[in-house]
């Protein structure tokens, strides 16, 4: 069928002067069309360009509530800036960066493939993520990074979910403070849930994953190997993933024991693995060993100068990675690329939606627009209703590691029941609105509305049957 031609205004004019008649002139239809035309372009731009207007000539401001909660979101936002990012989210970067560029992915493929032995897959998937024990948002570098080495989307799912959730210092915690029935349950549901998600991730979108599988094995037929031995490649791993963990270790809620005491020499810890990392760049990975020497010369200086501000020559540390990778070539130069790349895909979604959350739920102990009363007296007794509000309340919410369970206990004591505290427990730490934005800029919208519905609907019905039992 051929296309219709368009008229100018000239050649309409020229025909309507050769062909006069009753009928609506061709100038008329002309204009009409090309009207139609410009605000079918034009009214997505008008429509935001109102919107803000108008959102802007209505905004609150005067109101105490609506200036209290943008006081909240730059508190929170201030606050994650100055624990999380440095410390957590910066070695997550290199640690995704370096999965990018020195595993292979036939290992991936392997271990966490689609094609993986699902008895190998999501027990490896589960462990990896319960040994990192970080918060929701760190978790989402080192998801992206086996995600686009080729892993399954179940066993990439059931890592996603697992480490926040499975965090063993988190649930002894809630053993201890919320009771042992409630700590127990958490762990239960925790474990179960990461292989059950990843399963019906898997299940749900089979087909898209034969797809993508076919075409990940069609690209590394004609890669190169690793020649790296894989001990080598372990060893290195570890060494970042200690150094992430450890300096990361939160407070425990005594002063005695095993945990507190690794707490207490938690930064000797790390600065030993770091030693062992920065001699690994020298032997490994060709670095010079001269400029690894005078950077470790410089963070143990600003360490002497800074005995209680670690952040310092911590980002010295990081500084000095980062120009030695930047400025060096091959592999190490390809991993500062790599890692640069997740920190721009993740980072500025991350920092939105905190500062959205902030701003809606507020910081622990402060309100953000959504009053805490609400929440508390929406969340009494067991039912369904509460039971799912606390499930997808629970995972918009920000909860950096081991902060849920105070803010679970302050919800008890407000007349939360049991059966939602657990709910809440187990989506919370796993989701977030940060986090929701990142997994949708890495698998889609599809795939992360079906993990989010799943984390809400699996923690709404074990509250439920776990608030029938204790109740």
């Amino acid at each position: 069928m051929a296309t219709e031609k368009k008229l100018s205004v000239a050649e309409a004019r020229a025909a309507e002067e050769a062909n006069p008649g009753p009928s609506r002139s061709l100038m008329e239809i002309v204009r009409e069309s090309r009207l139609l035309s410009y605000w079918q372009d034009e009214w997505k731009p008008l429509a935001l360009i109102i919107g803000v207007f108008l959102a802007c000539y209505y905004i609150p401001i005067g109101n105490a509530r609506f200036d209290n909660a943008v006081m909240e979101a730059f508190h929170l936002v201030k606050w994650y800036a100055q624990e999380h990012v440095l410390l957590c989210l910066v070695p997550a970067f290199f640690i995704a960066g370096a999965i990018g560029v020195f595993v292979s992915q036939e290992g991936v493929m392997k271990y966490l493939g689609p094609t993986a032995s699902k008895w190998i897959a999501y027990p490896v998937a589960s462990i990896s993520g319960t040994v990192l024990a970080v918060c929701s948002c760190t978790v989402l570098p080192l998801f992206a990074g086996i995600w686009t080495r080729g892993a399954g989307l179940g066993p990439a799912s059931a890592f996603l979910y697992s480490g926040p959730a499975i965090n063993v210092l988190a649930i002894i915690l809630t053993a201890r403070i919320l009771g042992l029935e409630m700590g127990v349950a958490r762990a239960v549901g925790a474990i179960s849930f990461s292989v059950i998600i990843g399963l019906l991730m898997h299940l749900i979108f089979r087909k898209e994953e034969e797809a993508r599988t076919e075409a990940t094995l069609a690209a590394i037929a004609g890669m190169r190997h690793d020649v790296r031995p894989l001990w080598q490649t372990t060893i290195y791993f570890a060494l970042m993933v200690g150094v992430l963990v450890f300096a990361n270790w939160g407070k425990p809620d005594v002063e005695t024991g095993l945990w507190y005491a690794i707490y207490s020499s938690k930064w000797i810890i790390a600065g030993i693995l770091g030693i062992g990392f920065a001699a690994s760049l020298v032997v490994w990975f060709g670095l010079p060993l001269w400029k690894i020497a005078t950077s470790g010369v410089i963070v143990a200086i600003l360490a002497w100068l800074f005995p209680h501000d670690p952040l310092v020559p911590f980002t010295a540390g990081v500084i000095a990675l980062s120009v030695m990778t930047t400025t060096s070539e091959g592999e190490t130069q390809d991993w500062f690329n790599e890692s640069w790349g997740f920190a721009k895909q993740i980072m500025p979604l991350l920092l939105l939606g905190v500062l959205v959350a902030g701003l809606l739920l507020g910081r622990p102990d402060n309100e953000g627009l959504i009053p805490n009363a609400w929440i508390a007296w929406a969340l009494g007794g067991n039912s369904i209703w509460a039971n799912a509000l606390a499930s997808v309340a629970g995972a918009f919410m920000y909860f950096a590691t081991l902060t849920e369970v105070p803010i679970v206990q302050g919800l008890i004591g407000s007349g939360m029941g049991k059966g939602p505290a657990l709910a809440l427990l187990l989506a919370g730490p796993a989701l977030s609105l940060p986090s929701m934005l990142v997994i949708n800029s890495v698998m889609g919208f599809k795939k992360t509305f079906v993990f989010v519905s799943l984390v809400c609907v699996l923690s709404t019905i074990a509250g439920m049957i776990f608030g029938a039992i204790v109740d």
